[in-house]
């Protein structure tokens, strides 16, 4: 299973400071929008996303389609595969994708701690 590039998004309670803050550890800013209280940052291959105001707990992402710098992979699973392959070995989800045979989607679980896992592909 093929899960693609890896990220821990977290739910921040101030960007800027957070911004500043992983800046001093080596991060910088690959991708989001400050204005928009959302940004991504890596430092080698290490992904945090930081996320002001859009959810409650921090979230354990992967990205099928995409590898580390968010470029576009030849090969990988689709969210879809991802789900029904999950689902066969009685994998419970709080929420599932959408109709729809390719393209964007997303679902969500949680691990057996309470940890959220999103699984969203953007292609």
């Amino acid at each position: 299973m093929k899960l693609g590039a890896f990220s821990v998004s977290l739910a921040v309670k101030d960007i800027k400071l957070s911004k500043a803050f992983y800046e001093k550890l080596g991060f910088s800013v690959l991708s989001g929008d400050l204005e928009k209280n959302y940004l991504i940052m890596k430092n080698e291959d290490s992904l945090i996303g930081l996320f002001q105001g859009m959810f409650e707990n921090n979230i354990l992402t992967f990205n099928p389609g995409w590898d580390t710098n968010g470029n576009e992979i030849e090969s990988y699973d689709d969210v879809r595969t991802i789900e029904q392959d999950l689902e066969s070995k009685g994998v419970q989800f709080d929420q599932k994708t959408e109709a729809g045979e390719s393209g964007p989607a997303h679902f969500v679980i949680t691990d057996p701690d309470g940890n959220t896992i999103l699984v969203d592909q953007h292609i």
